[in-house]
């Protein structure tokens, strides 16, 4: 599942499936075990995951959270356990160090990190493909795919 089908809602907590629009909004199954389905109103702030990003200091401002996502697979995917959202401020802000070196650590917030990492847990729980997606590069090459038929609807529509 790409990230660009996950969604994080205000106001609720855990991340979500986005399975299809409504007239009124969009349907969206929780990503737990109990796989609930909601309708999400327009009114409602919902944040799709391939749109999320982590504020850093250097010149691109932000890394996109799917190569954070990467980076933790990467480096903690056998000690998932490691992974702790209870533990010390400290520590959190490390773990996050750890991972985006450059991060601002003026916008970046400590609950931000207590969200990132169970928002990670979620994903290796319930849609570990996501992950084998993002290490395979898949999701790279499915957005290359989409921009091109894009851009081929575009230029049949100016001709």
């Amino acid at each position: 599942m790409d990230l660009k089908k996950i969604a994080a809602i205000s106001g609720k907590p855990g991340l979500f499936k986005v399975v299809k629009p409504t007239r009124s909004g969009v349907i969206v199954e929780s990503l737990d075990k109990k796989k609930r389905k909601v309708v999400v109103g327009a009114t409602s702030r919902m944040s799709v995951l391939k749109e999320v990003s982590i504020y850093t200091t250097d010149q691109e401002g932000s890394v996109p959270l799917a190569n954070v996502i990467l980076k933790i697979y990467q480096d903690f995917n056998e000690d998932i356990q490691k992974l702790n959202s209870k533990a010390s401020s400290a520590d959190l802000m490390a773990f996050l160090k750890s991972i985006v070196p450059d991060y601002d650590e003026e916008k970046v917030y400590v609950s931000d990190v207590k969200k990132l990492i169970s928002w990670y847990k979620l994903i290796v729980e319930n849609t570990p493909e996501t992950l084998e997606e993002l290490a395979n590069g898949t999701h790279e090459e499915e957005e290359k795919e989409a921009k091109a038929d894009e851009k081929e609807e575009t230029e049949k529509k100016e001709s």
